[in-house]
């Protein structure tokens, strides 16, 4: 074994620690751990775990389809689509992936880890849906579903308390013009990397007032990224 090998090994077997869950195939975890860019340009056939994250998706839309349809007997199907919708969005799983620490075991290329993927949103939230369905492949859909229930259980109750907010920008819109306060703006603060790899940071102003800021590998996604830390700072998460 090489050492880059042992190296990985001792990797894995840390963040099994971290899930609470042993696998009896640990190819299949370090499968779900690989980003596409890692694997590009290397002389040994790796795979990538794209595949896995395709199936996860669905692993993850069902579990949760059928716990909130059997909890939340007097949804209707409007409801319970919406309710299901905040639970699996980027938003929810990118903050379960970082719950776990999923970004400190991803491989990913140097290129990508310079800018930030260790800490991008949609590629984080990948990796697990990839996990879980890593998961269910080594140990069947009942442990796949402690996994999810365990990890998003919270999540999972503020959905169905309508406590996610799944769109900041509009959420503080919102807030800013029934108070009357002001007018919100973004402003841009800076811009770093090439044009196919970018790193927006973005300022949410009220008239002059910075309120937040925020980073993100697109213009849209940093203002959600100022938004939110301003809705963090005035404390308006549960209103």
């Amino acid at each position: 074994m090489s050492t880059q090998e042992s190296k990985r090994k001792k990797e894995l077997a840390g963040f099994q620690q971290v899930i609470d869950y042993r696998f009896d195939d640990l190819s299949l975890l370090d499968t779900a751990l690989t980003h596409s860019s890692y694997t590009a340009n290397r002389n040994e056939v790796l795979e990538h775990n794209e595949r896995l994250e395709f199936l996860g998706d669905s692993i993850l839309s069902m579990i949760v389809s059928q716990y909130i349809f059997k909890s939340c007997k007097e949804m209707a199907e409007g409801q319970l689509t919406r309710v299901r919708a905040n639970i699996v969005c980027e938003q929810s799983l990118h903050e379960a992936a970082e719950k776990i620490k999923l970004g400190k075991y991803l491989a990913i290329s140097k290129g990508e880890e310079l800018t930030g993927g260790r800490t991008r949103p949609s590629i984080l939230a990948d990796a697990f849906e990839a996990l879980i369905a890593a998961i269910y492949l080594d140990g069947g859909l009942s442990k796949a579903k402690t996994f999810v229930l365990d990890i998003l259980k919270g999540t999972i109750q503020q959905a169905i308390q309508n406590k996610i907010i799944s769109d900041y920008k509009s959420f503080i819109q919102e807030h800013i013009q029934k108070n009357s306060q002001g007018k919100i703006s973004y402003k841009l603060l800076s811009e770093e990397g090439p044009d196919h790899s970018k790193t927006f940071d973005m300022a949410i102003m009220l008239d002059d007032t910075i309120l937040g800021t925020g980073s993100g590998n697109s213009k849209k996604e940093a203002q959600q990224a100022a938004a939110k830390d301003a809705i963090e700072k005035l404390g308006l998460e549960n209103e």
